[in-house]
C-alpha cells in the first residue's frame, strides 16, 4: 500500500445516528452544545448532524425547530462540514414526496448549512435519486450516492458492479457503502472496495453499524482495500446498534501506520462529556441494553441499528416484549415475500410493522396497513426482486403493480402546504417542515405559538398532544 492510500478521514455521527441508534434521537441542541468546539477542532472530514429520523424527532419529541438547530449547528463548525441523510424520494419521512418538495427542501438543506448530502434509496431504485441529484448539483453542494447494501441471492457482485456504475453516471461526487444492518463480512468488504476503486476513482465512504459485531473488522479490511473516509461514533454513543468508536478506531489505524490527522485530546474532552449522558440514558430506559450487545443473528434478521431500538419500543408498548424473538424470525419471511428489500428506512419501518401485526395477531397479514400495500403497488418503486402473485393477492387483492417512477405519481405538493401552514408560518422553511410531516409540524407550531406568547410551553405534552391555545 502506497502512502496516499494511508490517509484515513473520519466522518463523525455522534450528533445523528449514534444518538438515533442508541437513544432513538433524543439528544437535544442544548445537551450538544459544549462538546461543538471540539468537535469541529477534532480533524474530522466532516460530522453527520442532520437528516434521517432527527428532524421529525426534534419537532415530535424535543419541541425544537430542526432549521434553527441547523443553523446553530453551522455557526459552531467554522472548520468542518456539515453532512445530512437523504433518503432520495423519500426525504426525511416514510413515503415518497413530490420533486417540487425534494428540490425546494435541498436548496433550503443547502442555505441553512449542509455541505455534504449523502443520499440513498431504500429499494436501489435510483429512479428516487434523480430529482435530490439535481437539486444538490443547482445548490453547488456535494452530492454523495450511496449503495443500500444488504444480503439476498439477488445482491450479487454483479449487482452491486452495476449499481456502482449507474453511481457514477448519475454524477456521484463520492460513494458510500451503506451497510446499515451491519451485514458487510470483513472480506466482502475488501472486495466492495477493491471493486468500486477498479470502476472509478470517486472518493470511497464506509458506513456500517455495530450491531453483529463485526464492523471494526470490517473497517480494517476496507481500509488495507483503500477505502477513504469511515464512519464512526464517539465511544459513549457506539458499538451496539450505533457505529464503531472513533477514539478507537483512530488508535487502531494509527497503530497500522495510517494518517488520520485527528485531535486526540479534543476526542478525548468530547468523550468525557458524553459518558455521564450515556450512563444517564441507561439509568432512565431510554438507551435499552438490548440494542447494546453484539448479536451474529443479526446477519439471519438483518434488522438494522435504528429499526432495532424502534422495535424494542414497540414490543415495549404493546406489552409484548416476550414476543420480540418472534418478531425477529418474521422479519426476514416478510423481506422475501416484499422482493428481498434492503432493510433501510423506510422498508425496514414497513417490513417491521407488518412481522410485528403477523405474530401479535396470530395469522400472517390477517391485518395489512395502507404502507405494506403501497410498497406492493409499486408506490415506493421496483423491488430488488418479484413479489409472487400469491402474496400480491393476499396484500392487494387484484390490483397490478405499478412500473412507474412513484414521483411521476404524485401532484406538486409545495403550493398547498404554504396555503396551509400560512396561520403559524415565521420563517420559509416552515412550509417543508409541513409538507414533509404536517400533523407533527402542526403541533409544534403551536407549541411555538405558546411561547411566543409567554405562555408555559411545560403545560404541552410533549409526545403528541397540541398546546390547549
Amino acid at each position: 500500500m502506497d502512502e496516499q492510500q494511508k490517509k484515513i478521514r473520519f466522518v463523525d455521527t455522534t450528533l445523528r445516528d449514534g444518538q438515533q441508534s442508541l437513544i432513538a434521537t433524543r439528544m437535544t441542541m442544548e445537551e450538544m452544545r459544549p462538546i461543538l468546539t471540539d468537535m469541529d477542532n477534532a480533524g474530522f472530514h466532516a460530522v453527520e448532524v442532520w437528516g434521517g429520523a432527527t428532524f421529525d424527532a426534534t419537532m415530535r419529541y424535543l419541541k425544537e425547530d430542526p432549521w434553527e438547530r441547523l443553523r446553530t449547528l453551522r455557526a459552531a463548525f467554522t472548520k468542518t462540514k456539515l453532512q445530512m441523510l437523504f433518503r432520495g424520494q423519500n426525504m426525511l419521512g416514510y413515503k415518497c414526496y413530490p420533486d417540487d418538495i425534494v428540490e425546494a427542501f435541498i436548496q433550503k438543506a443547502s442555505d441553512n448549512g449542509i455541505d455534504i448530502f449523502r443520499m440513498f434509496d431504500a429499494l436501489n431504485d435510483l429512479r428516487n435519486l434523480e430529482s435530490s441529484v439535481r437539486a444538490v448539483k443547482k445548490a453547488k453542494k456535494h452530492a454523495q450516492l450511496c449503495i443500500s447494501y444488504t444480503l439476498s441471492d439477488i445482491h450479487t457482485e454483479d449487482y452491486y458492479r452495476d449499481l456502482i456504475k449507474r453511481l457514477v453516471d448519475m454524477g456521484a461526487d463520492s460513494i458510500c457503502i451503506k451497510d446499515m444492518a451491519g451485514l458487510l463480512l470483513p472480506g466482502a468488504a475488501y472486495s466492495l472496495v477493491k471493486d468500486i476503486k477498479a470502476i472509478c476513482k470517486l472518493p470511497i465512504q464506509l458506513h456500517s453499524h455495530y450491531t453483529s459485531g463485526l464492523a471494526s473488522m470490517t473497517y480494517m479490511k476496507a481500509a488495507e482495500a483503500g477505502v477513504d473516509i469511515i464512519d464512526t461514533s464517539m465511544s459513549p454513543f457506539a458499538m451496539g446498534t450505533s457505529q464503531p468508536a472513533t477514539e478507537v478506531l483512530n488508535a487502531a489505524l494509527e497503530s497500522l501506520g495510517y494518517e488520520t490527522s485527528l485531535d486526540k485530546d479534543a476526542l478525548l474532552r468530547a468523550g468525557a462529556y458524553l459518558k455521564p449522558m450515556r450512563d444517564a440514558a441507561i439509568e432512565s430506559g431510554l438507551l435499552s441494553p438490548k440494542v447494546l450487545s453484539a448479536d451474529l443473528s443479526t446477519l439471519v434478521y438483518q434488522v438494522p441499528g435504528g429499526m432495532l431500538s424502534n422495535l424494542v419500543s414497540q414490543m415495549k408498548a404493546q406489552n409484548a416484549e416476550d414476543k420480540y424473538e418472534e418478531v425477529l424470525q418474521e422479519i426476514p419471511r416478510v423481506r422475501a415475500d416484499l422482493g428481498y428489500p434492503p432493510l433501510v428506512t423506510p422498508s425496514s419501518q414497513i417490513v417491521g410493522t407488518q412481522a410485528v401485526m403477523n405474530v401479535l395477531l396470530g395469522e400472517r397479514y390477517k391485518v395489512v396497513p395502507n404502507e405494506t400495500k403501497d410498497f406492493v403497488r409499486g408506490m415506493y418503486g421496483q423491488t430488488p426482486g418479484p413479489i409472487s402473485d400469491e402474496i400480491r393477492k393476499k396484500i392487494i387483492g387484484d390490483e397490478q403493480i405499478s412500473d412507474i417512477a412513484p414521483s411521476k405519481l404524485l401532484k406538486p405538493g409545495l403550493k398547498d402546504a404554504a396555503i396551509k401552514v400560512k396561520p403559524y408560518k415565521e420563517q420559509e422553511e416552515d412550509v417543508l417542515s409541513y409538507a414533509l410531516f404536517p400533523q407533527v409540524a402542526e403541533e409544534f407550531f403551536q407549541f411555538r405559538q405558546a411561547q411566543k406568547y409567554g405562555l408555559d410551553p411545560k403545560l404541552a405534552d410533549k409526545e403528541n398532544q397540541v398546546y390547549p391555545i
